[in-house]
C-alpha cells in the first residue's frame, strides 16, 4: 500500500480533532465523553424487614389459679377489695373427674398462647411464671396488666359445673363507677373477637348454662373490676363434662385453644 505524504496526514489529524474524534488518548478537550450503551446500576438498597402483625403490641396473659394454691389456704383465702365486694385473694380452681387441674390446664394453654403471640411480634407478659407457686391475688393480676399498659389482656380459665352442662363462654366487665369503666367498651369488642375466634377454632359450642351467646357480663371479678386495660376472661368449657374434659387433656386440642385465642386477640388488635 502506497504511503500518504506528510502534509495529507497532518490535515486528516486536524479534521479528526475538530470533529471530536478520539485516538488512543480518549475524548477531545472540553467535550463530555459519549454515553455508553449500558449504564451501571446503583446497588439496590436492602428491603425493609417484613413486619409481623402484632409488632408493637403488648398483651398480658393471666393463667387462672396456680398449682400450689392448695398448699397455702391462709394466703389465698385472705380477703381483698374488688370494689364491689371483698373476695378471696385467689382460689384453687376446679379439675376433671380424674384429677387434671384447672391450674395445669390454664398454665399449659397460656404458655402455648404466649409462644404464638411472640412469634407474631407481640410483647407478652404472664401474671405467673410457673405452675407450682401460690397466687398472685386477683388484685395483683389486674395490676400486672395495668402496669404493662397492655393493649389487651386475657385471663384463661375452665369451668367446673354439672356434668350435663357444656360449652364455653367469655366474661366481660360491666361498669361499676370504677377504673374499669373507661375500658368496658373496648373489653366488649375484645370479648366478641375472642368468642368468634374460639368457636371457629375449637368447634366447642356456646355455653348451655351461662350467659347468652357465650357472653356473660359481670361486676364481681377483681381481675376485671380493677383493670384499666381492655380485658376479658375465657371459660374454655366445663371440666366436669366428660367430652370436654377429654379434649382439655389432649395436648393437640390445647394447642387449638391457644391458636384460637391468639386469633381472637389479633382480630381485636387489628380492627
Amino acid at each position: 500500500m502506497r504511503a500518504l505524504p506528510a502534509s495529507v496526514l497532518a490535515v486528516c489529524g486536524l479534521i479528526a480533532s475538530a470533529c471530536g474524534g478520539t485516538g488512543s488518548g480518549g475524548a477531545a478537550a472540553g467535550q463530555a465523553a459519549p454515553a455508553t450503551a449500558v449504564q451501571e446500576q446503583a446497588p439496590a438498597k436492602d428491603a425493609p424487614p417484613e413486619g409481623k402483625p402484632l409488632d408493637g403490641k403488648v398483651i398480658v396473659i393471666d393463667p387462672g389459679h396456680n398449682g400450689g394454691n392448695r398448699r397455702d389456704p391462709a394466703a389465698i383465702n385472705r380477703k381483698v377489695n374488688v370494689l364491689t365486694q371483698w373476695k378471696a385473694c385467689d382460689t384453687t380452681g376446679t379439675a376433671t373427674n380424674n384429677g387434671y387441674s384447672e391450674a395445669a390446664f390454664t398454665w399449659d394453654v397460656s404458655t402455648r398462647l404466649a409462644r404464638i403471640l411472640k412469634n407474631r411480634g407481640a410483647t407478652v407478659k404472664l401474671t405467673r411464671q410457673n405452675n407450682n407457686g401460690v397466687g398472685p391475688c386477683i388484685t395483683e393480676r389486674a395490676a400486672i396488666g395495668n402496669k404493662a399498659k397492655a393493649d389487651a389482656a386475657i385471663s384463661v380459665h375452665a369451668d367446673g359445673s354439672a356434668p350435663g352442662n357444656r360449652g364455653f363462654h367469655v366474661i366481660i366487665p360491666k361498669k361499676i363507677n370504677g377504673p374499669v369503666d373507661k375500658v368496658v367498651g373496648k373489653s366488649n369488642k375484645l370479648g366478641l373477637a375472642v368468642r368468634d375466634a374460639f368457636a371457629k377454632g375449637t368447634g366447642l359450642p356456646y355455653s348451655t348454662y351461662i350467659g347468652s351467646k357465650a357472653l356473660s357480663y359481670r361486676n364481681d371479678l377483681g381481675g376485671l373490676n380493677l383493670s384499666t386495660v381492655p380485658k376479658v376472661f375465657i371459660e374454655s368449657g366445663n371440666m366436669r363434662n366428660a367430652v370436654e374434659a377429654a379434649k382439655f387433656q389432649d395436648p393437640k386440642f390445647r394447642q387449638r385453644i391457644a391458636l384460637a385465642l391468639a386469633n381472637g386477640l389479633q382480630h381485636y388488635l387489628e380492627a
